[in-house]
């Protein structure tokens, strides 16, 4: 199926780029446009070695022992970059540079075997800006498009909105941007899993147009650790089959490497090629061991911790620089509470758009910055685990999958300073208590529990201890994790639609994201200006370049059901041709001059009124 894939790949794209120069042609002819730039791997890798270089691979920020670390990675990835195409993983301690080592793994790769484009994976859009700033930097000078971003805050326009030869957008940059995104015409392509592996499984001309361009490609996917269970083997199928039959390499990075290795069997009944990765660093148990910079202090099996307790000892003088992750947003509210009047206390959650996330994570950054002596009391949902820059000296977790917490040890001691001083940072993961209504903690989704409770169930084995440096803990941990959920008999729905042969059923099927999600646009104080042009012009109607504005201001949010009080205050926004959007919708905030009743909240970001409460995306 992947193979017919393909090949309506490059059947679309050639109608699409044929369409596109007609109505951009003149009484001479059609007028094509100028193709994407190449990627020249020699060039391309002298760049980043001198970036480098310059940067002294962060010696100058971390401890000797993470510089050590950094250096054995870069190394054991160039060496690794020798072998021919397939399916690969890096599996490195958090913190180690696997963002830069796997780029120049990919660029020397390519250069070894003749690779046209280097594609980089991410699974959470508050990471992908961070990874799109770092290879920017290193690749300044080579031109706008040269490093392409392709999601949906990338403020390229929708698919459904606009096509090719429309050309919506006016500014010549902006449309050349979005023209090069939609089949992927760049050297280094940064997108999400929704974006690439939905787009393997789709059955729309949009979104299979840029496949073709996967072919003589690597295909680098940074936090492989989220890939869904009940979607597991087909996308490793899908994967796999991808580098056996198109010279393309797969990479798998992380620092809780899944043992997908275990599913070989399913997957081989999908494609033959199976999935048997090689390691890029062989011996990385090793730099588990010598990046040690984290001590964990795990409950015991009754014990837990009420947020009012939680609160006293993050706003204990001698916490100044904590950082607290729980699993659900009312949960982050509940201990915000708790810690009112607290100095230093910020929030994150995707319950902020994007600009303000951004700006909290400035404040974030200063504050932790060697030599300042601000407090910085950090109050997260997961948002923060993946990706993120942060070196916080004490973290505190809520009990949460395996891998979940190794995340948030990621956080913890990140550089290593505290051990130049004969120290480590300090994990402490607890258990919630029961709340007033006698409920004990819940989480985001079923899966998510299972998790967790396979963690209690490895502590328990492990006499109340798990070592988070240990690799082998992790394997141990994923598959006892998939020997109870047995990820190849879920979504049979999808395995009766791959058997049958069924394209749409299967674009139906595979979803990395269930649930409906709307583009709300809010009124952020320090935006004020700009939210109230947006909304104007959404009352007028919208266009790309309205909706690319609009990103920065944006939250996602479940798309209520029918008849549902939320609908009341999120009005939808009107479409320039004709009609209102059924995605946009720009929130109504009455009270917004009322800093007790904003809907929108400088700390907590949305936050409904409890009868139109709705899940956050």
């Amino acid at each position: 199926m992947l193979d017919v894939r393909m090949l309506f790949s490059c059947l679309v794209d050639a109608d699409f780029l044929d369409t596109e120069a007609h109505f951009n042609g003149t009484k001479k002819g059609k007028r094509h446009r100028e193709a994407g730039a190449r990627l020249d791997a020699d060039a391309a890798l002298l760049r980043l070695e001198g970036h480098m270089a310059t940067s002294v691979r962060g010696r100058l920020a971390a401890s000797d022992d993470v510089a050590a670390v950094r250096t054995e990675l870069w190394d054991a990835a160039a060496a690794a970059a020798q072998a021919p195409t397939g399916v690969f993983t890096l599996t490195a301690p958090t913190g180690s540079g696997k963002t830069l080592s796997m780029l120049q793994f990919a660029l020397a790769h390519a250069k070894r075997n003749g690779l046209r484009r280097i594609v980089l994976v991410v699974p959470f859009l508050t990471i992908i800006e961070q990874t799109a700033r770092i290879y920017r930097a290193v690749f300044d000078g080579e031109g706008a498009h040269f490093v392409l971003e392709h999601h949906s805050l990338a403020g390229l326009g929708a698919e459904r909105s606009e096509t090719d030869a429309e050309g919506t957008a006016r500014d010549d940059t902006q449309r050349q941007r979005r023209l090069l995104s939609e089949n992927w015409d760049a050297p280094i392509v940064l997108t999400t899993n929704v974006q690439i592996l939905e787009s393997l499984f789709s059955n729309r001309p949009s979104a299979c147009r840029k496949l073709h361009n996967l072919r003589d490609a690597v295909v680098l996917f940074d936090e492989a650790q989220g890939l869904p269970q009940h979607l597991a083997v087909p996308t490793l199928a899908a994967l796999s089959h991808l580098s056996a039959t198109c010279h393309s390499s797969v990479v798998f990075a992380t620092a809780t490497q899944p043992a997908f290795d275990s599913l070989n069997d399913a997957v081989i009944r999908h494609a033959v090629s199976g999935w048997r990765p090689r390691e890029i660093v062989p011996e990385h148990r090793h730099m588990f061991e010598r990046l040690k910079r984290v001590e964990a202090r795990w409950p015991t099996q009754e014990e837990t911790l009420d947020w009012s307790t939680l609160a006293e000892r993050l706003s204990n003088d001698d916490t100044p620089r904590a950082l607290c992750i729980v699993n659900l947003k009312r949960h982050a509210h509940a201990l915000l509470d708790a810690m009112q009047g607290v100095e230093g206390v910020l929030h994150l959650s995707t319950n902020l758009c994007s600009a303000h996330r951004k700006v909290v994570l400035e404040t974030i950054r200063e504050r932790l910055k060697p030599g300042s002596t601000q407090p910085c009391r950090l109050v997260s949902t997961q948002c923060v685990e993946a990706g993120v820059d942060l070196d916080f000296p004490v973290a505190y977790r809520a009990m949460a999958p395996l891998d979940s917490i190794a995340q948030a040890a990621g956080r913890c001691n990140r550089e290593g300073r505290l051990n130049a001083l004969g120290q480590l940072g300090q994990l402490h993961v607890f258990e919630p208590a029961s709340d007033a209504r006698g409920r004990r903690y819940l989480f985001p989704t079923h899966a998510y529990y299972q998790a967790t409770e396979v963690t209690l169930s490895l502590l328990r084995q492990c006499n109340g201890a798990l070592d988070l440096n240990d690799p082998e803990v992790f394997r141990r941990y994923y598959r006892q994790l998939y020997d109870l959920t047995d990820p190849a008999s879920q979504n049979k729905d999808l395995d009766q639609a791959i058997r049958a042969l069924h394209f749409p059923e299967i674009a139906q099927r595979y979803r990395l994201i269930e649930q409906d999600a709307i583009q709300v646009v809010v009124p952020w104080s320090e935006r004020m200006d700009e939210y109230e042009q947006l909304r104007v012009q959404s009352l007028q109607g919208i266009d790309g370049r309205w909706m690319a504005r609009a990103q920065a201001l944006v939250v996602s949010v479940y798309r209520p059901k029918p008849g549902h009080p939320a609908w009341g205050v999120l009005p939808a926004a009107k479409l320039r041709r004709c009609g209102e959007s059924d995605e946009w919708f720009v929130l109504e905030d009455r009270q917004r001059h009322d800093p007790d009743k904003r809907m929108y909240d400088d700390t907590r970001g949305l936050r409904l009124p409890d009868n139109l409460q709705v899940m956050i995306a």
